[in-house]
């Protein structure tokens, strides 16, 4: 595991609530995404504000650490390419347990280390970092659209199908595309003539 940076905004010091079940401590910040948070489609871009708020709770394992993320997603929509600006809302929910406990468990339940990804407290901080960027791409969707009845883009031509409703292309199964030929007023023989 890697040391935690005590002055990154991403890290939470949890001494406050001296090792006691049942001490909770509640607290806000405004954090900046240091990367992108979601995927190349939507994401959270880097350099924006998150806000977070977290309710920290002293359990006999470790800290259970409840919060929320607010943000705003920007991407494009996947049918007719505009611009979008998504708000994320979400919520968390994980217990960082304390050292001990988790090599406590690791001796008890080494079987079991291999499923569960336990976070662990180190010096008594907590990163959410990893834990909000989890919770930001779960939440965001997978393919982004402007509004649930985007028509999108004309899949011949490209034209927006939103600016012109109307627009279509008359398409000819390129297995008759020889027998069209044939139909037109002009064959090739009438073409040579002239």
């Amino acid at each position: 595991m890697a040391t935690q940076d005590a002055a990154s905004p991403w890290v939470f010091d949890t001494r406050e609530l001296v090792r006691r079940a049942g001490a909770m401590k509640e607290t806000s910040r405004v954090v900046t995404a240091p990367d992108q948070i979601g995927t190349d489609v939507i994401a959270i871009k880097p350099g924006d504000p998150v806000d977070l708020d977290l309710r920290m709770e002293s359990v006999m394992e470790g800290v259970l650490a409840t919060g929320s993320v607010r943000a705003s997603a920007t991407g494009v929509c996947v049918r007719c390419l505009d611009d979008l600006d998504l708000p994320v809302d979400v919520t968390f929910q994980e217990l960082f347990v304390y050292r001990e406990r988790a090599a406590h468990h690791h001796q008890v339940a080494p079987e079991q280390d291999e499923q569960d990804d336990v976070h662990e407290l180190e010096d008594d901080l907590m990163d959410l970092e990893e834990l909000v960027r989890d919770a930001v791409v779960t939440a965001l969707p997978f393919q982004p659209v402007c509004r649930d009845d985007c028509p999108g883009l004309c899949p011949e031509c490209g034209a927006r199908l939103e600016d012109d409703p109307d627009h279509h292309h008359d398409v000819i199964d390129p297995r008759w595309s020889a027998l069209a030929d044939l139909a037109q007023p002009g064959t090739d023989d009438e073409k040579k003539r002239n």
